[in-house]
């Protein structure tokens, strides 16, 4: 079944690849995706996205370097709160689906090392989605239900277009939404609360026009 690949803030252009009939893919599906691509299966249903472009690219790596820096340490050891291991897109599996958030943190207390494995089975404590328009649904309704089902605490959902992030803390009944930051707060944003973050420093600049 050829169709059109989910695509995250490219350039107009149509990219079409050859995917299982929806509920019919298997890890072998991801496994023979183009290498620019990053495949996830949901229900049996491979989601297949290019990699990003640079507003997307722009938010996630500044977002997970600010957080490496004050919480990938041993709790107490200076320099930050510490406490986390930080990861960039680690390859999630729960139960027969797999994720890929753009970033995601385990305390330590629950995973005092990073195992050698090619994918975690253990929910991360926090994590982070990049969104774009292209991705809206696959990561408000088909993700973050899973990764409450998983027993993740907190997501954020981050829109560098809109220049939002919006933050999700679990409970038994579903997601609070406990934040809403926009444009160029600087804000504590929980579980990461003592790291104030300047939201300015995640978007795209524009360049300066030529005089």
């Amino acid at each position: 079944m050829s169709v059109p690949a989910m695509q995250c803030e490219m350039p107009p252009m149509t990219v079409t690849l050859d995917l299982p009939p929806p509920g019919q893919a298997s890890y072998t599906d991801i496994e023979a995706l183009p290498e620019r691509y990053v495949g996830e299966l949901i229900d049996g249903t491979l989601y297949a996205q290019a990699r990003p472009a640079s507003p997307h690219a722009v938010a996630a790596s500044r977002l997970g370097a600010l957080i490496n820096v004050a919480y990938q340490r041993e709790a107490g050891g200076g320099g930050g709160p510490g406490g986390w291991w930080i990861l960039d897109e680690p390859e999630l599996h729960f139960g027969a689906d797999v994720l890929v958030p753009d970033v995601a943190g385990w305390h330590r207390e629950r995973m005092p090392v990073v195992p050698n494995v090619p994918w975690f089975e253990l929910a991360p404590d926090w994590l982070c989605e990049v969104a774009s328009p292209a991705t809206a649904r696959l990561d408000r309704s088909l993700k973050l239900a899973r990764y409450h089902r998983a027993g993740v605490g907190h997501v954020w959902l981050v829109e560098p277009l809109q220049r939002r992030i919006e933050v999700f803390r679990r409970s038994e009944e579903g997601w609070l939404l406990v934040g809403n930051h926009f444009d160029d707060e600087l804000v504590g944003i929980e579980p990461f609360a003592a790291l104030p973050i300047a939201l300015a420093d995640l978007w795209l600049q524009e360049a300066p026009e030529a005089v």
